[in-house]
């Protein structure tokens, strides 16, 4: 089986705790924090939005309190367990498929985001260049992530968190053993992380300009660009 049919596989068992998990992870600031970062990032109501790795829908369901018409919002994700939980949350156009082969028209959308999913893809030229494709010209893109700490007491800190708090209270919290093995498999893609400089190459190779990264605290990163 290859590692995009096991990722699928993982996110499809543990689709019903994620919002937990994610609340859990970002000590439940992370619905006002994708809120506030689409508003920088200069989303705005009758913008056309695309969202990538959409998962149970938390980055529509900001962009939907900014304002942001649901008929002109379309999430992709290749989960169906994901997609399912999206459904019961969001009026919008939900299509299963991958970032780097993306089911959408050319010079589509205006807006394109992608929440802490871009740890999980193998090919970022791909991804981005599909990024590129579906937007419209001066079209911009959003990408949140995590990024592995550079500093080694917030690394030890965050490691001993998610791999021993976070999994044994999800275990006694939910009882489901997909979601602790979710949350030790985030760590796992944590440790690993591409490095920003190598994102924002990949950006800018992908024909992308004033590609910009913004840090809130010691792991969260704001990736911005325009078309």
């Amino acid at each position: 089986m290859s590692r995009q049919n096991l990722v699928n596989d993982l996110f499809d068992e543990a689709a019903a705790d994620y919002d937990w998990v994610s609340g859990m992870m970002s000590l439940w600031s992370d619905r006002f924090y994708r809120r506030d970062a689409l508003r920088r990032a200069g989303l705005q109501g009758g913008m056309q939005l695309l969202d990538v790795a959409s998962g149970t829908g938390l980055m529509i369901k900001a962009a939907l309190e900014l304002g942001v018409d649901p008929a002109l919002v379309t999430g992709v994700d290749p989960s169906r367990g994901m997609l399912a939980q999206n459904r019961k949350r969001n009026p919008v156009k939900l299509l299963e498929g991958r970032g780097e082969a993306l089911p959408c028209a050319d010079s589509m959308f205006d807006f394109v985001c992608m929440g802490y999913a871009l740890r999980h893809v193998e090919d970022l030229s791909k991804l981005f260049g599909e990024f590129h494709r579906v937007l419209r010209s001066d079209g911009r893109v959003l990408i949140l992530e995590i990024t592995r700490p550079t500093n080694p007491a917030a690394m030890h800190l965050m490691r001993f968190y998610m791999q021993n708090v976070l999994p044994v209270v999800g275990w006694l919290r939910r009882r489901n053993r997909s979601t602790a093995k979710l949350m030790q498999y985030y760590w796992a893609t944590i440790e690993e992380c591409v490095p920003p400089s190598v994102i924002i190459s990949a950006l800018e190779d992908s024909g992308f300009r004033n590609v910009k990264r913004t840090t809130i605290g010691a792991v969260l990163s704001e990736y911005v660009a325009q078309r």
